[in-house]
């Protein structure tokens, strides 16, 4: 009765409201977000500090909604997208629209723990490299664009205007990275924790600068995500194909998460695989059973994100003696 799903998008909000069995679809915006408010008190009146905000944290898309709840004292559950998706395997939806997604994450209130229903607290600092970590992997994005058309302009012609211009273009690109990278650190350094955070992970065989921030800023945005979770937030966990004619078919990793953080994972996985003892066996039993390489990357990569969540979590440098 008192948990409003909330299917949050680029410009809409859909809003599932059980008390009259109501959906809604509101603007993405302070002023949506408000008639929506105004709408609630009038249903609920005297019980309108009952209500659990329930929806998913879409990046940027969902602040608006985090930072009016934090404003408002309302009491939200932030649904672990990978939750949802099991939940609703286990409810039985076979079709995604926005209209089930909001029923389905308002039904998903009896999944929660108290600790997990509370008033959002909005971190500046937080945000802020969020929004920082995006512009880099649009920047890195725009880099891989710009470099591959330069090659396929060279496979054509030795020089020509269109390849100075781009190459004038993509060394402007690596400035802006750099100082994208300068102001995360900058940041990071004002906040003791994530300080000890960024230093701790560097710890890892393998994790650089560039490898901490991106990993840092994952492990922010899935704060109570467990090992297996956040795992599956960044694409490394195995799906196996087991019907129809692909019943025997590969294991294949899912993909369906962070794609920077599965590409910063890469060069490190092949650091440690030469760097750290623990590792280079893990590899090492893995060729011994027949294992293709790219599995073993794969499954080094993993290892690597699980060593580094332990880490962040625990606040401690890395021990390969304990993790």
């Amino acid at each position: 009765m008192y948990s409003i799903g909330l299917d949050v998008s680029k410009s809409t909000i859909n809003v599932y409201i059980p008390i009259n069995d109501l959906d809604l679809i509101i603007e993405n915006s302070l002023n949506g977000i408000k008639s929506l408010y105004s709408k609630l008190k009038k249903l609920y009146k005297n019980e309108i500090d009952k209500l659990v905000f329930i929806y998913e944290p879409t990046a940027n898309y969902s602040f608006l909604l985090k930072q009016f709840c934090a404003n408002k004292n309302i009491k939200s559950f932030i649904v672990n997208p990978k939750k949802s998706a099991s939940f609703a395997k286990v409810m039985g939806y076979r079709n995604k629209n926005d209209i089930k997604d909001a029923q389905l994450l308002s039904k998903m209130i009896v999944t929660a723990k108290d600790k997990d229903i509370k008033i959002p607290i909005v971190d500046t600092l937080e945000e802020e490299l969020k929004e920082l970590i995006s512009g880099y992997k649009l920047i890195i994005k725009q880099q891989v664009i710009t470099k591959n058309h330069i090659a396929a302009l060279k496979a054509k012609k030795d020089k020509s205007y269109l390849i100075k211009e781009f190459e004038l273009q993509y060394q402007f690109l690596k400035k802006q990275e750099q100082k994208i990278i300068k102001k995360i650190k900058s940041i990071i350094k004002k906040n003791e924790r994530l300080q000890q955070s960024f230093n701790n992970s560097q710890t890892i065989d393998g994790i650089g600068e560039i490898s901490s921030i991106v990993l840092l800023i994952h492990f922010i945005q899935y704060k109570n995500a467990n090992q297996k979770q956040i795992v599956s937030l960044a694409g490394l966990d195995p799906i196996e194909k087991s019907s129809g004619i692909s019943v025997n078919g590969k294991t294949k990793i899912s993909k369906a998460g962070s794609k920077i953080c599965r590409g910063t994972l890469f060069m490190p996985a092949m650091t440690s695989i030469r760097n750290n003892e623990k590792l280079k066996k893990f590899y090492d039993r893995l060729k011994e059973n027949g294992k293709h390489t790219t599995v073993i990357q794969v499954a080094i990569m993993r290892k690597l994100l699980v060593i580094a969540h332990a880490v962040y979590k625990n606040n401690v440098p890395y021990d390969s003696e304990r993790i």
